[in-house]
């Protein structure tokens, strides 16, 4: 491949409206960020919780770099192991009811550990067709057969395992779907796991800190547990801060340490965010208030939006997304919300299936009704 070539290949990006860029934010997270001087409300995030500038988040991060420094110096099975990792880890396993659970940079390597850690030659994947791209990719690295069943389709995933006579079975989904906001049907799914002695892999970073009791997850509103369930969440969402964990029975965790290459191989996250998640924790479980107002910005924005041509999905989560259609059109409606100081994300392939480009909108329990009345007068005058 020449410069020539790639060139030509970002020209076709281009003129197909598939070319993407990044906007430099010059303040903290939040509702109200500054772009370019310019002061702008944003509806792109997913600090679905308004946690990521709290004041005590950062006074605890402050306390954790006074005390470990910025850096984790090494992997964690060599010397990059602290005090922090070990109880955050110790906390994460109690708040969502498991045995054990790992720390990882990021929710992405979590995803790529459990999957090539648990599946390989001899395994069969069964993965929802809208799942994250991290899943996507593990499925790959992983070598193992892989069955793609239709979105939410419990009865085609059934029907799959039934005829499966693979020796290890792994069924991953998305609890919420990034780029729809809907949720996995896991009651079903957790149901056929059970019959066709299936491991569940539940990706639970949009749900995480929203769903449930306290905000423990989707495994919790929805009541499940058992050890043939691993789950994953991530702490740089709703959380605030940075990373993701994996929750599952002890030797599940235990075979991670051994196997997982995206945890053995790199260095460990700083222990001052480790330190910093522990009052993140803290604050998801006892602030309901949080989830109070973000389901009622969710309801205000349903309401309120009325379309002729563009269409809501089925989504009950903060993540809100307006099917537009048209790459072309879904940038010119974002463009003219942001010259009105509204920045919603316009979303395109591949990242969702072609003809299905979208304005994400994330709401925030940091976001006000005001916010959320202008944004949907906005849009409803648009269209």
């Amino acid at each position: 491949m020449t410069i020539d070539s790639l060139s030509a290949r970002l020209a076709a990006l281009r003129d197909q409206s598939l070319l993407r860029w990044r906007r430099v934010i010059e303040s903290s997270c939040g509702p109200r960020i500054i772009i370019d001087g310019r002061p702008i409300t944003a509806f792109a995030s997913n600090d679905y919780l308004g946690l990521a500038a709290d004041p005590r988040l950062v006074a605890a991060a402050q306390e954790g770099a006074a005390r470990y420094g910025v850096g984790g110096g090494a992997s964690h099975l060599v010397s990059g192991h602290y005090t922090a990792h070990e109880a955050l880890e110790s906390r994460l396993a109690s708040f969502v009811g498991s045995q054990r659970a790992l720390y990882f940079s990021s929710g992405y390597m979590a995803n790529l550990g459990i999957v090539t850690a648990l599946a390989g030659r001899q395994g069969a994947v069964f993965s929802d067709e809208l799942n994250h791209a991290s899943l996507i990719d593990a499925i790959a690295l992983s070598r193992a057969k892989k069955y793609i069943y239709p979105h939410r389709d419990a009865a085609a995933l059934a029907e799959m395992l039934a005829a499966s006579t693979d020796p290890v079975k792994l069924v991953v989904t998305d609890a919420v779907f990034s780029m729809d906001g809907d949720m996995a049907p896991l009651p079903e799914i957790f149901d056929l796991c059970e019959e066709h002695d299936a491991w569940l892999v539940v990706d639970d970073a949009h749900g995480f800190g929203v769903l449930g009791p306290r905000g423990r997850g989707a495994l919790a509103h929805f009541g499940l547990a058992s050890p043939r369930v691993i789950y994953m969440g991530t702490l740089g969402k709703a959380a605030g801060v940075s990373g993701a964990f994996v929750a599952a029975d002890a030797e599940v965790i235990e075979w991670l340490v051994q196997r997982a290459r995206t945890y053995i191989y790199t260095t460990a996250s700083p222990p001052m965010l480790a330190h910093a998640l522990l009052t993140a924790v803290a604050l998801v479980e006892t602030e309901q208030e949080r989830r109070d107002h973000l389901a009622e910005l969710i309801a205000l924005l349903r309401d309120r939006l009325r379309f002729k041509r563009w269409r809501l999905t089925e989504s009950r989560t903060p993540i809100q997304p307006v099917i537009i259609g048209a790459n072309d059109e879904t940038l010119r409606v974002a463009g003219a919300l942001m010259e009105q100081g509204l920045w919603v994300p316009a979303i395109r392939p591949p990242t969702v299936p072609p003809h299905t480009a979208r304005l994400r909108i994330s709401l925030s329990a940091a976001h006000t009704v005001a916010d959320v009345r202008e944004l949907a007068d906005a849009l409803s005058a648009l269209e």
